[in-house]
């Protein structure tokens, strides 16, 4: 794999840490990341199939409504739900708008979509970010579960997403866009000419 590097504006090249290179470039833990993915991404497809196939989400959105009441609910003893006084504010918003009627479809075919992207292996690094979205979203909500794991595996996810759908369709499609292996296979070339063309000028 060609290294990560950046170029200041001095002309200086900041390359990433070796081991940053083994973990996010290197398609040698291509594995790695594809039992990490498929596990977070089963996770988000069966939370967003459950969704899916209820109508208190997807027709109504009276299960959204439900949720978002409690949650911004400010009890008489004890701590609210949500910590912080501007989401509470944010998600009271949403509820006296009546945003639960389109939001919940939302989240129920987004949970859906990031599942399956990152079951197959497309576009992983987009997935993976709304997936992180989502469940900082929740983590907010006061809804910890298994949020604060998905979101430290959807963190990684984007940080490796080179590699992360390289046993998947991002291999074909990121290759399509010319990221990232189209630059390697050019260098690649570059290469085989360079050794090829001593060759040709001796005949």
């Amino acid at each position: 794999m060609v290294a990560n590097r950046v170029t200041t504006n001095s002309g200086q090249i900041v390359e990433n840490p070796p081991l940053a290179r083994l973990l996010f470039d290197d398609k040698r833990l291509a594995a790695v990341w594809l039992v990490v993915r498929v596990l977070v991404g089963w996770e988000w497809l069966q939370a967003g199939w459950h969704k899916v196939t209820d109508p208190g989400w997807v027709q109504t959105g009276e299960a959204l409504k439900g949720f978002w009441t409690r949650i911004a609910a400010i009890p008489e003893t004890g701590s609210p739900v949500i910590k912080y006084d501007w989401y509470r504010s944010f998600i009271q918003g949403m509820l006296d708008s009546g945003s639960y009627t389109w939001f919940a479809k939302v989240i129920a075919f987004g949970e859906t979509a990031i599942g399956i992207g990152l079951i197959l292996g497309a576009f992983v690094g987009v997935a993976a970010f709304f997936g992180a979205v989502m469940n900082w979203n929740f983590i907010m909500a006061g809804s910890t579960s298994s949020n604060p794991i998905l979101f430290v595996g959807a963190i990684f996810l984007v940080l490796s997403w080179k590699i992360a759908g390289y046993y998947g369709l991002d291999r074909y499609l990121l290759r399509y866009l010319g990221t990232p292996w189209q630059h390697e296979a050019k260098v690649q070339t570059t290469k085989l000419s360079a050794s090829i063309v001593p060759e040709s000028a001796g005949d």
